[in-house]
């Protein structure tokens, strides 16, 4: 059945989502499970000792074979090592891209009619257009970049959000973006106004927040345990640590648990202690929000709504900070460590099938500014659908994406294996 695919590679994990045909429209996209029933894998790269390249964490670390957080280095002229050799991040990057799309033609049958890969919101042309090359090594030459804050809005778009203009607010493992979006006439996505970032807040600094915590509370009992016991108890800190982060988004109290030489622990933590942990970091993001909407000359309440994706978006302070800031609908999905991939997939759908322009709608005499508001300035945007290939306003037609078997370069010795950790 014809489908297109949308791809997330996020700081820390990367998703995948398909459309399908349904006669003349297209179904709401599916995610995809890329490793066994996770709908995730983590965005990491390892080089075992026989040369193939596995996707997924190691068994057992070891920092100079192991790749993560290359899309962030996408752009650097300093290459990452593995195994001694030199791999420039878009290589990798376009590597787990080529993996994600063979894993879902094993399980589709059949290549994708499009296929629509997000990026950082902050990227420019020289980013894109390393990625655009190396992709185009994987044979995957006609994939779509569009900014991660668009696919999340055509994400919220797809489920009722019926404003024009809207901040985007991407909180992943390691990063945080801030953007502004708006709909263009043809009802897709553009960026507008500068997109800003952090790279020093993610959701991994709350479970290292947390874990501090906890090494804190069983300092004595560390201590005693000695440096070898310590090290095999706290190796699965973080992971537990993860795990109570998601509890507390639902749930008001919950434990650490770790397994001491003396037998197992629990740590208590409350949500109102787990969030008073990480009130300053998630505050510096919703004033990095605010000030983004103030360089476009905005005010936040003259915007439609703000737009959450990332897993840690579901910690209720999130949205209560949001919503002090903002005086506007917050928008969270039930799953948003999906939000960017639903809407890569919404995205490619359009790219196969574009929406029809729409009228522009006849608003009169422009309003007058309301005293003490500041007028909105015209704003060069980044334009919609594969604006890194046209400065226009509209995209240009694009062809059906056809991909070819997965042949690394042959100047690399690294060969892909075909399942997360070679399927055990």
């Amino acid at each position: 059945m014809p489908y297109v695919l949308g791809i997330d590679i996020g700081s820390t994990n990367t998703a995948a989502s398909v459309a399908r045909r349904r006669g003349a429209t297209w179904a709401r996209p599916e995610v995809v499970p890329l490793d066994g029933g996770s709908v995730t894998v983590p965005s990491v790269l390892h080089l075992a000792a026989d040369g193939t390249l596995v996707v997924g964490e190691p068994p057992v670390e070891d920092g100079g074979r192991t790749a993560r957080g290359f899309v962030r280095r996408v752009g650097d002229d300093v290459p990452l090592l593995l195994g001694g050799e030199a791999c420039p991040p878009q290589m990798l990057t376009a590597l787990l891209a080529a993996w994600v799309v063979e894993r879902v033609l094993e399980r589709e049958g059949e290549p994708a009619e499009a296929v629509v890969l997000s990026h950082p919101a902050g990227w420019g042309r020289h980013r894109r257009e390393l990625l655009h090359e190396s992709l185009w090594q994987f044979g995957l030459g006609n994939v779509t970049l569009l900014p991660r804050t668009v696919t999340v809005a055509e994400s919220h778009a797809a489920r009722g959000f019926p404003g024009s203009a809207a901040a985007v607010y991407a909180l992943g493992g390691n990063t945080f973006e801030a953007a502004l979006v708006r709909r263009t006439p043809r009802g897709t996505y553009e960026t507008f106004g500068l997109p800003q970032g952090l790279d020093w807040i993610g959701g991994a600094d709350f479970d290292e927040a947390l874990a501090e915590h906890v090494r804190t509370v069983l300092a004595r009992e560390l201590a005693a345990a000695g440096p070898r016991q310590t090290h095999a108890t706290l190796r699965g800190l973080l992971p537990e640590c993860d795990r109570a982060k998601r509890e507390l988004t639902v749930g008001t109290e919950t434990d650490v648990l770790l397994t001491l030489p003396t037998g197992p622990v629990r740590v208590p933590v409350s949500r109102v202690r787990f969030e008073d942990m990480i009130r300053p970091a998630v505050q510096a993001t919703v004033e990095l929000l605010t000030r983004t909407v103030h360089s476009a000359g905005l005010l936040p309440a003259q915007l439609d709504g703000v737009l959450l994706a990332g897993g840690s978006t579901r910690i209720p302070l999130v949205v209560e900070l949001l919503a002090a800031a903002f005086p506007v609908p917050v928008e969270v999905e039930p799953d948003p460590q999906l939000t960017a991939a639903t809407g890569a997939a919404l995205a490619a759908c359009q790219v196969v099938s574009p929406r029809p322009r729409r009228p522009e709608p006849d608003r009169g005499p422009a309003p007058a500014v309301e005293a003490g508001r500041a007028a909105a300035p015209a704003v060069p945007a980044q334009r919609g659908p594969d604006h890194d290939r046209s400065a226009r306003g509209e995209p240009p037609p694009r062809p059906p994406v056809r991909i070819t078997p997965l042949e690394l370069p042959r100047a690399s010795r690294l060969v892909l294996a075909r399942g997360r950790g070679r399927e055990g």
